[in-house]
């Protein structure tokens, strides 16, 4: 499956996001560039089928078809949009994810759930102040448990602080399992991604180098 964002754009009189062109597919994680408080949501509702563009196409496998794109694509973390409510615990989202997800959201369920997960200790943790590694890594695993779901839009990652790195890593062991992966995040956060996939480069690690795939969208994203 690939996703294609061709001159994309928001906002006639008052732009708010100006025209871009970028795809993501299964098997890789590409990273979009996008500043500002609202552009990276407008970006992965734009990508996830959720808004039409003003300007410029979404297509999935060449063709136009926003509820294909809806089916197969999960908007992750969006501010404001598909984020969870900042006093819920990790298990209470468990619980809401797992419910979306049409599977059992019983005590027992969210229990084995995050054991699999191996985030049982969070499981009283509210969302909000929950490590950004645990947060985020829930909510992509439980989002691809929802039925016909093969890719995901993250959005804004770099918000809840911590190491870039670390979720860069989420997102590409999340296309190694087949997944198109699209994550939305700032200058500071795609520098210093592409400051690591370079070291790796110098050091020789081809491996490294062979399972990433990174596209630093423009067309006035910054």
């Amino acid at each position: 499956m690939r996703i294609e964002l061709r001159g994309v754009g928001k906002g006639r009189r008052t732009p708010v996001l100006a025209p871009t062109t970028f795809g993501f597919e299964s098997g890789r994680a590409t990273l979009a560039r996008a500043e500002t408080e609202q552009r990276p949501t407008v970006l992965g509702l734009l990508a996830a089928g959720r808004m039409r563009p003003d300007t410029g196409s979404v297509t999935i496998d060449g063709r136009v078809d926003a509820a294909a794109i809806r089916r197969a694509i999960a908007l992750v973390d969006a501010p404001g949009v598909s984020d969870p409510a900042p006093n819920v615990t990790v298990a209470g989202v468990a619980a809401e994810e797992l419910m979306f997800a049409g599977l059992p959201s019983n005590p027992v369920s969210v229990a084995r759930t995050l054991d699999d997960l191996g985030l049982r200790e969070a499981a009283r943790v509210p969302i909000a102040t929950a490590d950004p590694i645990v947060r985020l890594r829930l909510l992509t695993e439980l989002a691809i448990l929802r039925d016909g779901v093969e890719g995901l839009v993250l959005v804004s990652p770099d918000r809840h602080g911590g190491d870039p790195i670390e979720w860069w890593s989420l997102a590409r062991g999340l296309a190694d399992r087949g997944l198109a992966v699209l994550v939305i995040a700032g200058d500071a956060s795609a520098a210093a991604i592409g400051a690591s996939a370079m070291i790796a480069r110098m050091q020789g690690d081809d491996a490294d180098e062979a399972s990433e795939h990174a596209a630093i969208a423009g067309g006035g994203l910054a």
